[in-house]
């Protein structure tokens, strides 16, 4: 517990005494009345519902309506969707609702119950409706446009309103090209087809060349192709040499030169070619990369652009490139403050480096580390105590969407809590977010915390964002497998936000974000379950596993291994320079944006932790005097 929450508790201020019930038994009571909701019984549901004290008593009433719609409940319904508008319980209630009006007919309460939605089926059927029924044509048409032109086959639900949308005179030529190139460059290969018959005889081969090229980018070099060198065909050719360029450079940069010669390209496409050819090239370390960069107008010289220029000028060690870049820009990140400062460094002028670097030295992370380092002074944590006036806490502790929350969390029903949890914070003035994330924080909700002061940009409540979570399983763990407490924990800071359900898109689980195969290899070729990934004590025994072995993998050097643990070993192996290069130049030249940013915030995180651990010393400080090579 943090010291401000110590003192806190020792002034009286327990928070959720106000609310507190026998879980086990209160939750049971709400799980059974819950089967009897899903089991149909009226009478059954009436009772239960009656009888029920549970702040989860509205998921019961969901639970019924959303599994049995009859029109004979249309009251209750009406009822529920009215109190529970705009929360999470509002939508599985009307969703279901309106299929059931649709299923049997019932257009004008389907009507009267609509509700804007991201749903093409339920928007189709709503505006076929009201032509039915008699509305006005010309606003119901005009609306849709943006339902036909989407890059993908909508629901049949549609076909009807887009026919007399058709015939009404609304499809033009402007619109089927614009929905031939959604689908294209989705790869709909099917839509692609029908759009087809809808272009002009003359073009009708536009969508298969589109679908060529998106499939396979080096058609676009084929430049015999382009039959008509028109405007469309122009679009083409920049789509297709723009993905061209990530797969064959060299190919992509002789096609280019021959395309300017075929059609007369706009300003604007021209731009978009030399940005994307900048950030391909500058990845990919080609030795074009720098005319590239220089290409593209300053206005189009994003954050992005502006890190691969640095990078390219920081390969060529082109200190005084560096000065001219970002000098008589404003406010520059503290990552560029630091390499004009390392660069004036370079060049000898090092009391302009060193006043930039105390300037950077002031800041809570990588660089503002690393300037501290440079410059011989203390890191600055910058941590601010939070302070919530307790008639606050109260108030934020008795909504009922906090109620929700704390009753889902408990029953482990983490995507339900969540989105109680964002509906709360989402609704709440800024004040009302700093109470809900000190609550939050009491209940060990880690990842809430971290997320809705983020939110609001609270970054120096640095104990609350930064919390000890599973301290006891952290050390015990970290001692067996022989890798230091503060970088474990600042993996998982990293990975999840200690979010112990976490699931990536790429199917890694739990809390420091284990792939099942990472797992099964590191657990002596064991397979681990997915059930068992989201446990704790299991992902941080593996994970930290994981860390010792890409420890040893890479000879003890903890950046490798950091970066190997977001890109993978072998990938790190391939970035490696052939000469020895500076640690903290590497980790800028790292091509991978993910990767690159991970190692910097691990470190960071990590010299959080090793302060917090009540440790002395700047870590980074061995970065300044280390060097990367095969």
């Amino acid at each position: 517990m943090t010291n401000w929450l110590l003192r806190a508790s020792a002034a009286g201020l327990y928070f959720f005494s106000a609310f507190s019930f026998a879980a086990d038994d209160s939750h049971e009571q709400f799980k059974q009345a819950e089967r009897i909701a899903w089991s149909g019984n009226y009478e059954a549901f009436q009772q239960a519902v009656a009888g029920l004290d549970h702040p989860l008593k509205p998921y019961v009433e969901m639970a019924f309506y959303k599994r049995h719609p009859r029109l004979r409940y249309e009251t209750e319904i009406d009822h529920f969707l009215t109190i529970y508008e705009h929360t999470p319980l509002e939508w599985p209630v009307r969703d279901s609702w309106l299929s059931y009006l649709k299923r049997h007919n019932k257009k004008a309460r389907f009507i009267n119950y609509y509700r804007d939605t991201s749903d093409a089926e339920l928007k189709c059927t709503y505006l076929t409706y009201q032509l039915d029924l008699g509305a006005l044509k010309k606003p119901i048409l005009e609306q849709v446009a943006d339902l036909w032109t989407v890059g993908k086959s909508q629901p049949k639900a549609c076909d009807r309103l887009f026919s007399m949308w058709s015939k009404a005179g609304y499809r033009t030529p402007e619109l089927v090209w614009q929905r031939v190139t959604n689908a294209a460059q989705r790869g709909q290969t099917s839509l692609l087809d029908y759009l087809a018959k809808l272009l002009p005889k003359k073009e009708a081969y536009l969508a298969e060349l589109y679908q060529e090229v998106r499939r396979d980018p080096s058609s676009a070099a084929g430049l015999y192709r382009f039959k008509q060198r028109s405007a469309k065909e122009s679009e083409i050719a920049v789509y297709g040499v723009r993905r061209l360029i990530w797969r064959d450079p060299e190919l992509a940069l002789k096609a280019w030169q021959k395309m300017q010669a075929m059609f007369t390209f706009s300003k604007q496409q021209k731009d978009s070619v030399a940005y994307r050819f900048a950030l391909a090239l500058a990845s990919k370390g080609h030795e074009e990369a720098r005319f590239w960069l220089n290409k593209v107008p300053h206005e189009r010289q994003d954050a992005k652009l502006l890190q691969w220029l640095m990078s390219n000028m920081l390969k060529e060690q082109d200190w005084e490139g560096i000065a001219v870049l970002f000098t008589g820009r404003d406010n520059l990140s503290h990552g560029q403050k630091y390499w004009l400062a390392y660069s004036y460094a370079k060049r000898g002028e090092l009391d302009k480096a060193n006043t930039l670097w105390r300037e950077v030295a002031v800041e809570r992370d990588y660089y503002g580390f690393l300037a501290a380092a440079r410059v011989g002074v203390p890191i600055a944590l910058n941590s601010e105590p939070l302070q919530v006036p307790q008639t606050l806490l109260n108030k934020v502790s008795q909504a009922p969407g906090f109620k929700r929350a704390k009753a889902l969390y408990e029953l482990e029903r983490y995507t339900d809590a969540r989105r109680e949890w964002n509906y709360l914070t989402n609704t709440s003035s800024d004040d009302e977010k700093l109470a809900a994330s000190v609550l939050a924080a009491e209940l060990d909700w880690y990842d809430s915390t971290i997320f809705t002061l983020a939110q609001i940009g609270a970054w120096d409540y640095v104990d609350l964002r930064f919390p000890m979570a599973f301290k006891d399983l952290f050390i015990r763990y970290s001692e067996r497998n022989r890798v230091d407490l503060a970088w474990s924990i600042a993996i998982a800071r990293r990975e999840s936000s200690f979010a112990p359900d976490a699931r990536s898109s790429a199917d890694a689980y739990g809390l420091m974000q284990l792939l099942p195969s990472t797992a099964a290899y590191v657990n002596n070729r064991n397979k681990v379950s997915k059930k068992r990934l989201f446990q704790p004590a299991t992902n941080i025994r593996l994970g930290t596993n994981y860390l010792e072995y890409l420890k040893r993998k890479n000879e003890g050097n903890e950046i490798l291994a950091t970066a190997s643990y977001n890109a993978g070993y072998h990938r790190i192996k391939r970035w490696l320079p052939d000469e020895a290069m500076p640690a903290e130049l590497w980790i800028e030249l790292i091509p991978y944006t993910e990767t690159r940013d991970y190692v910097k915030n691990v470190m960071a995180y990590r010299q959080v932790y090793h302060t917090k651990l009540g440790r002395d010393g700047n870590i980074l400080a061995a970065v300044l005097d280390m060097k990367i090579a095969k």
